[in-house]
């Protein structure tokens, strides 16, 4: 049997990683500035992270949700008191595209309502809503066109208005920063009377953090760097450092009812202890202050640089604009050894591990720095 062909590869087949460090099979060392599409957030192979999945592999390592499981417990209860989210209600899946597709669901149970309003030049996954709500017609199949989606710019209020005019707005979704779109974010005063619509109309506000959360931009949430809060909040990618897990955050004013959501998999015992992990980590580490300190060396650095036309985002979450920057990337990987992202269309998008240092970033600086020298003479 052969694998289902539907990625474009690059030619390094990995087998070892530790830190922001990966090895290949022919025994090349490779630096990770990219952690899988922000996955990997406390480093790979974190000393308590790969104690916490051993000796939860040796307990138990599944059992279904019918069943008590009170290492979900401890997971809701230490993610609620780090994210300023402790009145939420968590329903665990996973994937992002999991948590997407329920929170819309959520969203549609609460207002009895089934129109969205999304972003143009967004990312929300593969699924059938959360591909509707993903603003790319290339990568839509028939099926996915049923679902009613209006995509409007980000930071249009008057688009958003006319939106809501249409009526039937169960909600609006919106990344806490674009990823895939280029590493935008929405203003305060867009997102405010966001809100504000969503109040008016009894429609719920969803953030996307699925790549922006996780302490990746210096606050837990990117959308806490302004005065907002959504009724749902979805995560994913960092939560698991690599073990797939996700969630939704909900808020108590939207009631649970049996038999609403459900998943087989969805915070099973080694998700949980992978979570919890992370989560310990996060905070023992310190990770988001490093976040802000390394963001900041990073964008500080990075500006300096001739090539460079814009640097974007916060934290660890950054867009670096310039020309010809796919070639760019495919140079930093096969001559320099450095994993790093891409956004359409000039992006280079990095989301290192949150714990990397100033030597790490100085390599990563120069390796940029003789590389624009090589692609734009």
């Amino acid at each position: 049997m052969n694998l289902f062909d539907v990625y474009t590869k690059y030619n390094v087949d990995l087998v070892k990683a530790k830190g922001a460090k990966l090895f290949c099979s022919e025994g090349k060392e490779y630096l990770d500035f990219y952690g899988g599409h922000g996955v990997i957030s406390i480093g790979h192979a974190h000393v308590k992270y790969v104690q916490a999945l051993t000796k939860q592999l040796n307990d138990i390592a599944f059992y279904t949700n019918i069943i008590k499981n009170s290492i979900q417990v401890e997971l809701a209860k230490k993610l609620g008191e780090l994210s300023g989210y402790a009145d939420y209600n968590l329903f665990l899946c996973n994937s992002g595209a999991e948590a997407v597709e329920n929170a819309l669901k959520i969203a549609s149970f609460y207002t009895g309502k089934n129109r969205v309003i999304a972003m143009k030049n967004a990312f929300h996954g593969r699924t059938s809503g959360a591909l509707a709500a993903t603003d790319n017609p290339t990568i839509w199949s028939e099926f996915n066109k049923g679902h009613l989606v209006s995509f409007i710019d980000l930071d249009d209020k008057q688009a958003l208005l006319s939106a809501f005019e249409k009526g039937g707005i169960a909600a609006v979704i919106i990344e806490g920063i674009q990823g895939v779109g280029g590493v935008y974010e929405g203003s305060e005063d867009f997102l405010s009377f966001t809100r504000e619509l969503c109040n008016a109309n009894e429609a719920c506000l969803i953030i996307d953090e699925i790549q922006s959360g996780y302490g990746r931009t210096g606050k837990f949430f990117a959308h806490q760097h302004v005065d907002i809060q959504p009724d749902i909040v979805t995560v994913a990618k960092g939560m698991g450092n690599g073990f797939p897990v996700a969630g939704v955050l909900i808020s108590p004013k939207i009631e649970a009812k049996k038999a609403m959501l459900g998943t087989t998999f969805g915070g099973n015992h080694l998700a949980c202890s992978a979570g919890i992990a992370v989560l310990d980590v996060l905070k023992e580490d310190e990770l988001m202050e490093n976040a802000i300190k390394m963001g900041d060396y990073l964008r500080t650095e990075l500006i300096k640089i001739e090539a460079v036309k814009e640097v974007r985002g916060r934290g660890l979450m950054i867009g670096i604009v310039l020309e010809n920057a796919k070639d760019i990337r495919n140079k930093l990987i096969y001559e320099e050894k450095i994993f790093t992202g891409f956004s359409n269309p000039d992006v280079i998008r990095l989301l290192p591990p949150l714990n990397i240092s100033v030597f790490e970033a100085d390599l990563f600086l120069e390796a940029l720095k003789s590389v624009t020298k090589q692609v734009l003479v």
